[in-house]
């Protein structure tokens, strides 16, 4: 696998290596050696799943620490563009966002330290996400940022007046107004 660092710290983009042939492909999505190896040392407890159809935005969601969660995430169905926010005080790219598509066709996967928020707009038909967390969804813990905070100023991939947003995520509180207790280290 190849793995490219983001210019958001601890942000990762994982590229898997595929194996094709006349029957189709086949790779690893999670290997625990690998990822080790790779600095991905996580005891991933929890997979989620979500389907979703074209428009659909979700997010952008975390839980606080001491329950916040890393996330390896992948898409297996359709495509969606992906967002997360720096949430780490602190950090040089506390409050920037970071986008980028992740699909079937592509294959690529996104490891999401905890202290971002993450979202994902769908830009196919349907959309598939799935992703591992290393700590079980805690309702209490669980807090969200509001899609279309001005101040982010996130392009979603989306026109205008199509979005598809729950009332929860459309009446989550913009980030300077947003509970946040993670603090960025670089070590």
């Amino acid at each position: 696998m190849k793995i490219t660092e983001t210019e958001l710290p601890g942000l990762l983009l994982i590229n898997p290596r595929i194996f094709e042939d006349s029957r189709g492909y086949f790779y690893e999505s999670y290997n625990y050696r690998n990822f080790r190896e790779n600095g991905l040392d996580y005891n991933f407890v929890q997979d989620n799943q979500s389907r979703s159809p074209r428009n659909v935005i979700r997010g952008l969601h975390y839980q606080l620490t001491p329950f916040a969660q890393n996330k390896l995430l992948r898409v297996t169905e359709g495509a969606v563009f992906d967002v997360v926010v720096d949430l780490r005080k602190n950090s040089p790219s506390y409050g920037k966002w970071w986008g980028h598509e992740i699909s079937a066709e592509n294959k690529l996967q996104l490891f999401i330290p905890s202290g971002f928020a993450h979202g994902f707009a769908v830009i196919s038909e349907w959309a598939t996400v799935l992703y591992k967390t290393d700590e079980f969804y805690n309702p209490q813990y669980e807090r969200g940022i509001n899609y279309a905070d001005k101040s982010l100023g996130i392009e979603w991939r989306v026109e205008p007046g199509t979005e598809i947003v729950s009332a929860k995520d459309m009446n989550a509180p913009v980030l300077s107004e947003a509970d946040n207790n993670f603090i960025y280290n670089n070590k």
